[in-house]
């Protein structure tokens, strides 16, 4: 019975993630998630139902548009199948129904992050400021920190959270002069709003090394020349989905060792 909900969950994270395509797309540039239909971004022809089945309609249709045969993005699949996926290990590893649909909405909200800024460099005040507001209420109703399991909890915890997170990048914008964004600043208020302390110390410095490998590695590679800025949102977004699932443990880890 449970791989059944298991599987349930997943084709609900299929469709979630066919919706946050479309947010993708629309968000970075300003237009409604709702209004127009979903149509092909080429032809403009209306998609119908049978266009829009998660994953299996990219499949069938060897990813390319209906009418017009235009490519279709691979990252439509991708984000799909990513979203499934973690649904499913989301429903396997919560222990209740609150942890479960809190962590659903962070994997959506960093997810969405995660891809605008890879795509366009930008991280939007209209997805990051609605987070903060919902991250708010979590922390307001759910003061125990029912996914890290340590021993600080309420509001004021994650409000000083978020306080911190956004002052250290704060300064860093300052000081760097453009080095870094101030998307980047506000993302990171959201981080310690969703992360609380001490996580919000694991979630930076994870970033801040992830984002250092893949700059070294890209150097080396001579892939970017040393002018062209690296987006930092999403070494920001996949730290913060690994400290909420797994972020006590690590540090724990790390504590055994000094």
């Amino acid at each position: 019975m449970e791989a059944l909900f298991i599987f349930a969950f997943a084709l609900l994270g299929l469709a979630v993630g066919s919706f946050l395509n479309v947010c993708m797309d629309r968000l970075p540039r300003s237009e409604s998630i709702l209004n127009p239909p979903s149509h092909c971004q080429v032809c403009q022809h209306r998609l119908v139902a049978k266009d829009l089945i998660p994953v299996f309609s990219y499949l069938w249709l060897r990813g390319r548009c209906r009418y017009c045969w235009a490519t279709i993005p691979k990252r439509l699949l991708w984000v799909e199948l990513a979203t499934g996926g973690l649904f499913a290990f989301l429903y396997w590893r919560c222990n209740s129904i609150p942890e479960l649909g809190v962590m659903a909405f962070y994997t959506c909200l960093f997810i969405l992050i995660f891809v605008v800024d890879l795509e366009h460099g930008l991280i939007l005040n209209k997805v990051v400021y609605p987070g903060i507001a919902v991250a708010l209420l979590f922390a307001l109703f759910l003061p125990q920190p029912w996914i890290m399991q340590l021993k600080f909890s309420g509001i004021v915890n994650f409000a000083i959270s978020g306080g911190i997170g956004f002052v250290i990048f704060l300064l860093i914008a300052l000081i760097s002069r453009g080095g870094m964004g101030w998307g980047d600043v506000k993302l990171a208020a959201l981080i310690g709003l969703a992360t609380g302390l001490p996580l919000v110390f694991v979630a930076l410095i994870m970033a801040a090394i992830l984002g250092g490998l893949v700059a070294i590695a890209l150097l080396i590679a001579k892939k970017r020349g040393r002018k062209e800025s690296i987006p930092f949102g999403p070494f920001l977004s996949l730290s913060t989905l690994v400290t909420l699932l797994w972020g006590s443990s690590i540090l724990n880890w790390y504590l055994g060792l000094i």
